[in-house]
C-alpha cells in the first residue's frame, strides 16, 4: 500500500448550513484498461458526494497498492500518481468528514492484510449502527500488527472481513458477514483477483451497476458511470453480493430485501443528471417545484434559485406559477476546500463568499428564493438579508423538502437535533427567525409524490422521525464511538508495499514494563474528527 504522506490539515469556507453527504465509491474490474484514471474520473464525477479526502486502491492480481490523502480528487492524484498504479482492478472512495478538520488515517479505501498474507481493501458510503457490537466481534480488538489509528465502522468491517476471508475466502467471509451490519452501506471492496460490491437490505444509499466494453463498473451514481463511458445495467438489489472476476459477474443474496431509498439523495445530494430507481434526479426536483408552488403560491415577480442544488425546483415553481424564472444569485464555482485559514475578517463575510447578489436583475423585486432545504436557518437568515440589501422589495422562501426536524442516523451529516431551526420552531417562527415576507416548506406527501416511489420504499425519517433501521440504546451511540474504544481494529500494514517497494510492517509499541505486550494507545475526543460513515449520531 503507498502511503501518501498527509498534508496540512483543511478546512472548508465557508462552513455551509447544508446537509452533506459523507462519500463516493466506485469500482472497476477491466483487464488492458488504465483502471486507475477509470477510478479517477469516476470518483470526479462523485466529487459531491464528498471532499475532505479521496483515495484509490489498484490490483494487479499479486498486491494491492493504495494511494489516498486529504483534499479533493484533483489535489490528491496527478498524473505521475495514476501512471504507477497498474493493475485490471480498483476501488476508489471519496470522502467527508462531519466535523472541520479530518485525518488522514480515516481516508479510505481502508486496508488490511488477512492471516494469509492477502489483502482487502474497502470503501463505504453510509453509517453502520451496530459498531460497537461489532467491535465487541474482533478475535482481537487490536492485532498485534495493527495501528490504533483509524475510528471508522468501515475499518472495522474491513477487519472483520479479514479476519474469516483467510479461511473461508472473501466472497464467503463477505456472505456471512454482511447480514450482521444494521445500518446503510453501500460497498465496494477487493482482494487482489475479484472486486465486490454490496448494499444493505434497505437499499438507504445508492448503488448501480454499469457495463464496459472490456469490463464491468460499480458506482454510487449513474453520473459516474456516464463520466467513463459505461452504460447502465441496473442497481445493485438491497441484499445482494456482486462478484466480479475473471469468471465473470455472479450474484449472491445475504438478506431478503426490505427497500427504505433515502428521499434526501432526490432532494439533494445526488447530481442531478443521475437516476435513482428509476427515476430522473433532475425531474423529481422540477416536478418537486410544481408541487411547492401548488401548495404555496405567492405574489411575486421573479423565481430565482440558490445555486445549484435549488435550480431545478425553481424551474418548476416557475413553470407551475408563470412567474418569470431568472438568475439572482451568483454562486462562485470555485469556493470549496481551501487549506488557507481565512481570517476573522473573511469568516465575517459568511455567504458572499460563495453566494453574490446580481442587483441589476432583483432590484425593487419581489421574489420568490427557491433552495432545497433548511438545517440551521444561517444560510437562509444570512441570504434574506443580502437580497433587501441588494434591493429586493420581497422575500418570499420557498423549500424543496418538508421541515428537517431529526437527524440521520444512515449516513447524511445533519445537525444534532438541537441544532436543527424546525425542531424548535414551526414555519412562523422560522420565518420570522430567517427574516422572509413568506415560508413555505412543501409536503411530505407532494415530495413522495414528486419521486414516483411508493411511500413504503422511501426513508423519510429526517423528516418523521420514523427510523427504518432500529437504532441502539444511547450508550451504544455517539460520533466518538471509536475513539472511545480502546483498542479499534484499524488495519494491517504487514502487507504493505511502500514507495520505496519494500514490503515491511509498522511495529506497534510495546509497554514500558518491557513484557513486550502492545500498549493501547488512547484515543479521546480531542482526536482529529472524522467522517460521518464513522458517526452513529449527530450530538
Amino acid at each position: 500500500m503507498v502511503e501518501a504522506d498527509p498534508g496540512p490539515s483543511a478546512s472548508a469556507t465557508p462552513q455551509d448550513d447544508v446537509p452533506h453527504e459523507e462519500c463516493g465509491v466506485f469500482g472497476v474490474w477491466a483487464p488492458g484498461e488504465e483502471v486507475a484514471k477509470l477510478t479517477y474520473f469516476g470518483l470526479f464525477a462523485l466529487q459531491h458526494r464528498g471532499q475532505e479526502a479521496a483515495g484509490i486502491a489498484v490490483s494487479d492480481g499479486r498486491q494491492i497498492v493504495v494511494f489516498k490523502d486529504l483534499g479533493l480528487v484533483s489535489q490528491v492524484f496527478d498524473e505521475q500518481t495514476l501512471s504507477s498504479l497498474r493493475g485490471h482492478m480498483a476501488v476508489g472512495h471519496t470522502r467527508y468528514s462531519t466535523t472541520g478538520s479530518s485525518t488522514w488515517e480515516n481516508a479510505q479505501p481502508t486496508f488490511t492484510t488477512t492471516s494469509a498474507g492477502t489483502g482487502i481493501a474497502l470503501g463505504h458510503n453510509g453509517n453502520l449502527v451496530n459498531t460497537a457490537e461489532l467491535v465487541a466481534r474482533r478475535a482481537d480488538p487490536m492485532p498485534s500488527r495493527g495501528r490504533v489509528t483509524a475510528t471508522t465502522d468501515s475499518d472495522v468491517v474491513t477487519g472483520l472481513l479479514a479476519e474469516s476471508a483467510a479461511d473461508l475466502g472473501v466472497e464467503e467471509a463477505a456472505l456471512r458477514l454482511l447480514p450482521d451490519l444494521r445500518g446503510a452501506f453501500s460497498l465496494a471492496f477487493c482482494d487482489e483477483t475479484t472486486l465486490y460490491a454490496a448494499r444493505d437490505r434497505h437499499g438507504v444509499r445508492p448503488l448501480v451497476l454499469g457495463r464496459l466494453d472490456r469490463g464491468w463498473v460499480v458506482a454510487s451514481e449513474t453520473a459516474a458511470l456516464d463520466i467513463v463511458g459505461a452504460s447502465f445495467v441496473r442497481e445493485v438489489e438491497p441484499g445482494e453480493l456482486i462478484a466480479i472476476d475473471a469468471d465473470g459477474l455472479r450474484s449472491s443474496r445475504f438478506a431478503a430485501p426490505e427497500p427504505k431509498g433515502c428521499v434526501f439523495e432526490y432532494v439533494y445530494l445526488a447530481r442531478p443528471d443521475t437516476s435513482i430507481a428509476g427515476r430522473g434526479v433532475h425531474s423529481t426536483r422540477v416536478e418537486i417545484g410544481r408541487k411547492l408552488a401548488q401548495e404555496h403560491p405567492a405574489e411575486a415577480d421573479l423565481v430565482i434559485p440558490v445555486p445549484e442544488s435549488g435550480t431545478p425546483a425553481a424551474v418548476g415553481y416557475a413553470e407551475a406559477s408563470g412567474i418569470p424564472y431568472g438568475m439572482g444569485l451568483v454562486k462562485n464555482a470555485y469556493v470549496g476546500r481551501t487549506f488557507i485559514q481565512p481570517s476573522q475578517t473573511i469568516r465575517q463575510l459568511g455567504i458572499r463568499l460563495k453566494l453574490n447578489p446580481l442587483r441589476e436583475v432583483i432590484r425593487g423585486k419581489r421574489l420568490v428564493v427557491v433552495d432545497d432545504s433548511i438545517v440551521r436557518g444561517n444560510t437562509q437568515r444570512s441570504l434574506v438579508r443580502m437580497l433587501r440589501e441588494a434591493g429586493a422589495v420581497e422575500v418570499h422562501v420557498r423549500i424543496a423538502s418538508p421541515p428537517v426536524r431529526w437527524p440521520c442516523f444512515y449516513g447524511i451529516d445533519f445537525a444534532s437535533r438541537a441544532e436543527l431551526i424546525a425542531n424548535g420552531l414551526d414555519n412562523e417562527g422560522i420565518r420570522r427567525s430567517v427574516g422572509a415576507d413568506s415560508l413555505g416548506y412543501v409536503s411530505s406527501e407532494g415530495l413522495i409524490a414528486a419521486t414516483e416511489q411508493p411511500r413504503s420504499r422511501l426513508c423519510t425519517a429526517c423528516f418523521s422521525g420514523e427510523y427504518p433501521i432500529p437504532l441502539p440504546e444511547e450508550a451504544m451511540v455517539g460520533k466518538h464511538l471509536l475513539e472511545d474504544v480502546a483498542g479499534t481494529a484499524c488495519g494491517d500494514p504487514g502487507n504493505v508495499v511502500h514507495q520505496n517497494g519494500t514490503r515491511a510492517g509498522v511495529p506497534v509499541p510495546s509497554a514500558a514494563d518491557g513484557s513486550g505486550a502492545p500498549v493501547r494507545l488512547p484515543l479521546s475526543r480531542s482526536t482529529p474528527a472524522y467522517g460521518a460513515e464513522d458517526a452513529l449520531s449527530r450530538p
